[in-house]
C-alpha cells in the first residue's frame, strides 16, 4: 500500500471509529437519563415493592454506565476481513445500529474469536487482519495481516508488521498497575480463555506468560456468556498478597465488571488481621488435613466431666453435677451432631432434667407425688426457672460445656503443651502469644466456625430489637387510630387500613445499600459462582477446603507455576492437591511463551532454574531488550550507596522500579513480596543470601530474577552463586539502550 493510499485508509477509518463514538455516547446519554429518572421513581407502596424495584433498576442502570464508561478507551481496536468480503470491527463492547445489525463486535462474541486465532496456515475463513493503534478517539496506525498463506509465503512482506501491535504492548513501560491485553491476546491465550469446562481450568505457566491476565480475560469471558449464572453471586479473585491484587485490580473494571471481590488467603475470614509468620514446620502440619483431627480433639477436649461433684446451691435444696450425670449429657450432646455451642443446649437439658428430677421429691418430700402431674410440673418450671438465673450454675455448664469462639479455642491451645498434647498436636504449634495469627491459621478458623457454630445470642439480641421495633410501631398506631379529629367522613381510612406494625417497623430498618462485592467480602458464608486462584501453588490442602466452601459449584480458574513454589505446605502436584476436591473434574492448560522477560534476562533465570528443577522447561522469550543484566561486588560500606545509586537513576527514568533482596534487609522487599508483579527494573541484592533463606530459597531467587521487563542488575558482598557467574560485571549502573 502506497503512503497516500494508506493516509487515505487510516482517515477512512478514523471516520468510522468516530461513528462508533458517536453511538457510544447517545447511549451513555440514554443510559444516564434513564439512570436519572430511575433516581426520582416512586417509593411509597407500603410494603417496599417499589423501593426494592428502583433499587435494582437503579444498581442495573449503574453498571450498564459503567460498562459504556470503561469503553471509552480502545473502543475499537482491530477489524476482520472474511474470505467473502465481509467486514467486522473488534472491541471492547458490542455495538449495533437502528436496525440491530451489528457495528462492532465485543471481543468474546463468537464471531471474534477469529481475530485471536486465525493464522496464515489456519485463517478461520479470514483473509485479512488489521490491528489498530490509537491514543483516546484517534487512531494513531494500523497494521495489517495477509491470512490464508502458508506459513512463510509472504514474497511482498505483507505481514512483517504483524506482531507489532504485541510488541509495542510488551515493551511499553510499566504503569503502577496490570493492563488488560484485550487487543493483543494471543491464540494460546484466547484458547484457554474461551475454555467451555464447568469445572476446574488449571492453567500453569512460567514467569512473564501472561497466566494471571489470561485468567482474569477467561472471567470477563464467563460474565460475558453466563452473565445470568454469575453475575448475582460474584467472582471471587484470590492473590498471594495486597501489593498483588492492587496490581491487578483494575483490570476486570477496565472490562466493564465490577462484581468481583479480591482477597488474599490472610483474608478468607472477615475482620481478622495476621501479624506473624508461621516456620516451614508449623505451617506445614497447619496446611495438610491431619490438622482436621486436632481440631475436632480441641474442641472435644473443651467437653469436659467434673472429677469430683459440683454442688449448686438452690433455694429449697442443694443438687450436684456428678461425673456419671455429666458424662450422660455429654454423650447425648455429641451424638446430637449439632456444632459445639449449638450442643451446649442439649447438654444443658440433660443437666437440668437430671437436677429438677433429684431435687422435686426432696422439696415436695411428704407431700408431692409423680401422680400428681400438675404440681411436679409447675414445681419443675419454678426449679428451671431458677436455674436459668442461677450464677452457680452457669458458671458449672461454662466449666463443663464452655461456650466457645474459633479464636479463644484456638490461642487457648497454641499456648498450652497440655491441651496440644490431648489434641495430639505437633509440638511446632507451642508459641507464646496465641492470637498472633499467622496465614496459616486462617484456614483453621474457618474451619472451626462450622465446628463450633455460631454464639447465636447477637442474633436473639436482634430479634428482641425487632420486637422493640414492632411494640413501638404499634403504639404509634394506636394513637394515630385514637386521635380525636378524625375526618368526619364516613368513608375516611383509619392507619390500620393502610399498614401495620410489622411494615411500619421496617421502615426503620436501615437497608444495605452496598453493591455486591462489598456484601459478599464482609460475609463468611456468602458463595460464589466462580473463584480464580493466583499462586494457586502456594495453597495448602486447607486453604483449598475453604475455597471449596465458598464456590459449592467448584467451578475454578487456578493460576500457577510450581516451580516457584515457596510455602511448605504448597502443591508439589496439581493432581495431588486437586484429586482431593475435584476428583475428574479439572484440566490442564500450559503457557509456553514469555511475554514479560526479555531474553538476555531469561536467559540468566533459567540457569537457576535448572539447578533446582531441572525436569521443568523455561518460557521462551518474545523479545530482546538490547541490555544485558550486570553484577557489581561491593563491600559492606559501599552496599547502601549503590542501591541509592540504581534508585536515583531509575527515579530519571520512565517506568517502576525495584529493589529486591533477602528476606529483612533493609531497603529492599523480599522476593514473596514481588510474586506476580513486573517492573522495568530490578536490582537484586545478595543473590546468595535469597537462597539461603529457607528451604525454597532457589524458587525465591528465580521469583526475583523474573521480574524485570527490561534491566536486570545484582548487587553482591559474598561470591555469586555458580548459575549467575556468567554475568556481566560493571562498576557502575549501565544505561538504557536509545530506543
Amino acid at each position: 500500500m502506497s503512503a497516500s493510499g494508506y493516509e487515505a485508509e487510516l482517515q477512512s477509518e478514523q471516520e468510522y471509529v468516530n461513528g462508533l463514538y458517536s453511538r457510544l455516547d447517545a447511549e451513555r446519554a440514554r443510559v444516564q437519563d434513564r439512570y436519572r429518572a430511575a433516581l426520582r421513581g416512586p417509593v411509597d407502596k407500603s410494603d417496599g415493592s417499589t423501593f426494592v424495584d428502583r433499587d435494582v433498576e437503579v444498581r442495573a442502570l449503574a453498571k450498564q454506565q459503567q460498562r459504556l464508561d470503561v469503553a471509552d478507551h480502545g473502543l475499537c481496536f482491530g477489524r476482520l476481513d472474511s474470505e467473502t468480503g465481509e467486514r467486522s470491527y473488534i472491541g471492547r463492547i458490542g455495538i449495533s445500529d437502528e436496525n440491530r445489525e451489528s457495528l462492532l463486535l465485543d471481543w468474546r462474541a463468537p464471531a471474534a474469536r477469529a481475530f485471536y486465532v486465525a493464522t496464515a496456515a489456519n485463517p478461520e475463513g479470514m483473509r485479512r487482519r488489521r490491528q489498530f493503534h490509537s491514543r483516546g478517539r484517534q487512531l494513531l496506525d494500523f497494521t495489517d495481516e495477509v491470512l490464508g498463506r502458508p506459513d512463510g509465503d509472504d514474497p511482498a512482506g505483507e505481514n512483517a508488521d504483524s506482531d507489532a501491535a504485541l510488541l509495542a504492548a510488551v515493551n511499553a513501560p510499566r504503569g503502577d498497575g496490570m493492563r488488560d491485553i484485550v487487543a493483543t491476546i494471543q491464540a494460546e491465550q484466547d484458547r484457554i480463555i474461551r475454555l467451555d469446562h464447568p469445572g476446574v481450568v488449571v492453567i500453569e505457566g512460567g514467569p512473564g506468560t501472561g497466566k494471571t491476565v489470561v485468567a482474569l480475560h477467561r472471567v470477563a469471558y464467563l460474565l460475558y456468556t453466563q452473565r445470568a449464572r454469575f453475575e448475582r453471586h460474584g467472582v471471587l479473585v484470590v492473590g498471594p498478597n495486597q501489593a498483588f491484587l492492587n496490581h491487578i485490580d483494575r483490570v476486570l473494571p477496565s472490562l466493564g465488571e465490577s462484581d468481583v471481590v479480591f482477597i488474599t488467603t490472610g483474608d478468607a475470614v472477615p475482620g481478622l488481621r495476621v501479624t506473624a509468620e508461621d516456620g516451614p514446620d508449623a505451617a506445614r502440619f497447619k496446611g495438610s488435613l491431619q490438622i482436621l483431627d486436632v481440631l475436632a480433639a480441641a474442641v472435644a477436649d473443651r467437653q469436659q466431666v467434673p472429677d469430683e461433684p459440683l454442688h449448686i446451691r438452690l433455694a429449697d435444696v442443694t443438687v450436684r453435677i456428678d461425673t456419671e450425670t455429666a458424662q450422660w449429657a455429654r454423650e447425648e450432646a455429641r451424638a446430637s451432631g449439632l456444632p459445639h455451642n449449638k450442643a451446649r443446649a442439649v447438654f444443658a437439658d440433660v443437666i437440668t432434667w437430671v437436677l429438677t428430677e433429684r431435687a422435686i421429691p426432696r422439696i415436695g418430700k411428704g407431700w408431692l407425688t409423680r401422680e400428681d402431674k400438675p404440681a411436679w410440673e409447675h414445681l419443675r418450671a419454678e426449679l428451671l426457672d431458677e436455674l436459668d438465673d442461677h450464677q452457680g450454675f452457669a458458671a458449672a455448664l461454662d466449666q463443663l460445656w464452655p461456650m466457645l469462639t474459633p479464636e479463644s479455642l484456638l490461642a487457648s491451645l497454641y499456648t498450652s503443651p497440655e491441651r496440644l498434647r490431648a489434641a495430639g498436636a505437633d509440638e511446632s504449634l507451642l508459641r507464646t502469644q496465641g492470637d498472633a495469627w499467622t496465614v496459616s491459621d486462617v484456614p483453621l478458623l474457618d474451619e472451626l466456625v462450622d465446628l463450633l457454630g455460631r454464639d447465636e445470642s447477637g442474633d436473639r439480641a436482634a430479634e428482641q430489637e425487632r420486637k422493640e421495633e414492632e411494640a413501638y410501631a404499634a403504639g404509634v398506631l394506636d394513637l394515630m387510630i385514637n386521635r380525636e379529629d378524625l375526618m368526619d367522613d364516613e368513608d375516611h381510612l383509619l392507619a390500620q387500613d393502610v399498614i401495620g406494625a410489622e411494615e411500619l417497623a421496617d421502615r426503620f430498618v436501615e437497608r444495605d445499600n452496598r453493591d455486591l462485592a462489598e456484601r459478599a467480602a464482609a460475609d463468611r458464608d456468602w458463595t460464589y459462582r466462580h473463584v480464580v486462584v493466583d499462586e494457586a501453588q502456594e495453597l495448602s490442602e486447607m486453604d483449598w477446603r475453604v475455597l471449596m466452601r465458598r464456590c459449592p459449584s467448584r467451578s475454578f480458574t487456578v493460576v500457577g507455576d510450581l516451580a516457584q513454589r515457596r510455602s511448605a505446605a504448597g502443591a508439589t502436584s496439581w493432581a495431588a492437591m486437586l484429586d482431593k476436591y475435584v476428583p475428574g473434574r479439572w484440566i490442564y492448560r500450559s503457557l509456553s511463551v514469555n511475554y514479560r522477560t526479555p531474553a538476555e534476562i531469561m536467559a540468566v533465570a533459567a540457569a537457576v532454574l535448572a539447578e533446582f528443577a531441572p525436569g521443568v522447561q523455561p518460557p521462551e522469550s518474545v523479545r530482546s531488550c538490547g541490555v544485558a543484566p550486570w553484577s557489581r561486588q561491593v563491600t559492606d560500606d559501599e552496599l547502601p550507596a549503590a542501591i541509592a545509586e540504581f534508585v536515583d537513576d531509575e527515579a530519571g527514568r520512565v517506568g517502576t522500579s525495584v529493589v529486591i533482596g533477602p528476606p529483612g534487609m533493609p531497603g529492599t522487599v523480599a522476593p514473596s513480596e514481588t510474586k506476580g508483579l513486573e517492573f522495568d527494573a530490578v536490582l537484586v541484592v545478595e543473590p546468595q543470601a535469597i537462597l539461603a533463606a529457607g528451604p525454597r530459597g532457589a524458587a525465591e531467587l528465580y521469583v526475583a530474577l523474573t521480574r524485570a521487563t527490561q534491566r536486570l542488575g545484582v548487587l553482591h558482598r559474598d561470591p555469586l552463586p555458580q548459575a549467575l557467574r556468567g554475568l556481566a560485571t560493571s562498576t557502575r549502573t549501565p544505561a538504557a539502550p536509545t530506543r
